[in-house]
């Protein structure tokens, strides 16, 4: 493959790597999180820290003080998201700290994160309502720093990620939201919902089912909440849901004409991101 051709479309480019719902969420639905990586030996089993954006739309970034940061919420470059992140990685591992990664071309044919990152490595999220993690702690905060960052945060959507389930997100918008990641084959996910929706069942807790998003390859359910339903009250009807959708995936008689109809609406309702 020529250098700046294009790579083959990946549907799914975080399979495989540790916590691929988690690198889906952050990548579309999460403002402002940072999650932990390392590079292998052969890359020099660098710590990275991965994060949802970056300043001016950067990249990736040397901080000063040595951290690698890696930002998920880029224009693709690609067909495979991956084999882009990985080559925005390799080069500002190469930098001087200080120095920060704008945009990257096309890649032409090398490695993926996949190839890249130590995959024994959990990828541990964590939620900010802020973006000093940008900056080096023991650098001086002047007060034009701490202005921009304040406006910075002023725009950040309120998100809390569930404890007791996994890449399940709240969010508070004009109401409240959760998003909630899974790994399954998106038809038999569609099939699980379905079945659960035309027996009025498809609801979390006080939250409505209302659709669906695609992105990476991941099926992304979303629930709507009562006005002022938050994070700690999701916990429990999580788990609840998370049993009852489980066992509606491991349902494989064909779906029956309600069933059906009920997966008619829901695929008309979906929509897919990048």
């Amino acid at each position: 493959m020529a250098k700046n051709s294009t790579p083959d479309f990946v549907l799914r480019p975080f399979e495989g790597l540790p916590g691929e719902t988690d690198w889906v969420a952050m990548r579309e639905v999460v403002p402002a999180a940072t999650a932990t990586a390392r590079t292998t030996a052969e890359h020099g089993a660098r710590d990275v820290l991965i994060t949802t954006v970056l300043p001016e739309g950067w990249a990736a970034l040397h901080r000063q003080d040595g951290v690698i940061l890696l930002a998920l919420q880029t224009l693709a470059g690609s067909g495979d998201a991956s084999r882009d992140l990985a080559e925005t990685l390799l080069e500002v591992l190469d930098t001087e700290p200080g120095t920060s990664i704008e945009t990257v071309g096309i890649p032409g044919e090398g490695p993926r994160l996949q190839d890249v990152l130590d995959l024994s490595v959990p990828f541990e999220v964590t939620v900010h309502d802020d973006y000093a993690y940008w900056l080096d702690p023991a650098t001086d905060v002047t007060p034009d720093v701490k202005e921009a960052l304040e406006d910075s945060a002023s725009a950040i959507i309120p998100t809390v990620k569930l404890d007791s389930v996994e890449s399940a997100y709240w969010c508070r918008m004009s109401r409240e939201f959760l998003r909630w990641a899974w790994p399954h084959d998106e038809e038999t996910m569609i099939d699980a919902i379905a079945r659960l929706h035309a027996k009025r069942d498809s609801g979390l807790g006080t939250g409505k089912f209302i659709g669906a998003f695609r992105s990476s390859g991941i099926l992304v359910p979303v629930w709507e909440f009562p006005r002022g339903t938050e994070a700690s009250e999701l916990e429990e009807p999580a788990t609840v849901f998370a049993t009852k959708f489980e066992a509606a995936l491991a349902v494989t008689e064909p779906l029956d004409a309600n069933e059906r109809r009920a997966r008619a609406g829901i695929v008309a309702r979906q929509v897919t991101l990048r």
